[in-house]
């Protein structure tokens, strides 16, 4: 009996879904994040990776960790943030930030060649002080043992370039929205691709493919809330509770249940981020 009983709680443990890119540090969820946590949770969302963009980010999401359980916070300084940073601090500070026992990864950082400029200078210095700030991140990843989080729009040959500098590193592509030849090229190097609510749009298909080609133990499924909303939501404010509806089409591209994909999803995110085992109840 006493068997029995553990083998349910084993199997029950791995009955819910990890979110792996959240904003919850977003000031569109200031005045709710409680709120929005609590929804996920109704939802079978035990756990929320909360990504960071800049230093205050990075601040916010650490206190949210220590505040609210299943919420694990990432470090880090988003591409388009690179021309706010305080030269002769930013790295300290993300540095104390990302050595706190409950950072998971340094993250979002990598390229965007999509937004223009936003210190009105050349695209060219622009994308020059982006990839100054995302090698230096890369090391930091590499000092402190932590994987990253990676940004790449429109950006992706220059972004596994500078990758293959950094073998050490551990990254997830997150918003992967590349070819299966790009997934390959990203699979082959030992990363992980994560996908958003684009999974499941009508104009989706390419995204689909890769999706498709993406192995079992290094797929992973996310929000990037409060963005990228999945069908039937799409348009609205996204939350990390709907992420479920990205999980059901990566199960129906793969001929998995929904229990299985979540499983499948959670199990990696465990292993990738580090996080800690969940109580038997998943919750």
């Amino acid at each position: 009996m006493l068997k029995r009983k553990n083998r349910r709680m084993k199997e029950k443990s791995h009955l819910f879904l990890t979110d792996t890119h959240a904003h919850l540090a977003s000031s569109r969820f200031r005045d709710d994040v409680d709120g929005v946590i609590a929804r996920a949770t109704a939802a079978g969302v035990a756990r929320i990776v909360s990504i960071s963009c800049d230093v205050e980010d990075s601040s916010i999401n650490l206190q949210l960790a220590r505040s609210h359980r299943g919420v694990h916070p990432t470090a880090g300084i988003h591409p388009c943030s690179v021309h706010e940073l305080e030269e002769t601090t930013w790295l300290e500070e993300i540095t104390r930030l990302a050595s706190e026992p409950e950072n998971v990864a340094i993250g979002e950082i990598g390229l965007d060649y999509y937004h223009p400029p936003r210190d009105g200078g050349s695209v060219e210095a622009w994308r020059r002080r982006q990839r100054t700030v995302f090698e230096t991140l890369l090391q930091l990843a590499l000092d402190l043992g932590r994987p990253v989080v990676v940004h790449q729009r429109e950006s992706g040959d220059d972004v596994m370039a500078v990758l293959e500098n950094f073998p050490g590193v551990t990254a997830v592509l997150h918003c992967f929205t590349g070819s299966v030849t790009e997934a390959e090229r990203a699979l082959a190097m030992g990363h992980f691709l994560s996908y958003t609510g684009v999974l499941t749009f009508k104009n989706g298909e390419a995204v689909r493919e890769a999706a498709r080609a993406t192995p079992l133990d290094r797929v992973m499924v996310e929000t990037d809330a409060p963005y990228l909303a999945p069908v039937p939501f799409r348009g609205k404010t996204c939350e990390p509770a709907m992420v479920e509806h990205t999980a059901r089409t990566l199960a129906d591209l793969h001929g998995l249940s929904f229990e299985e994909i979540r499983e499948v999803t959670s199990r990696n995110a465990a292993t990738f981020f580090g996080l800690p085992p969940l109580p038997a109840s998943g919750v």
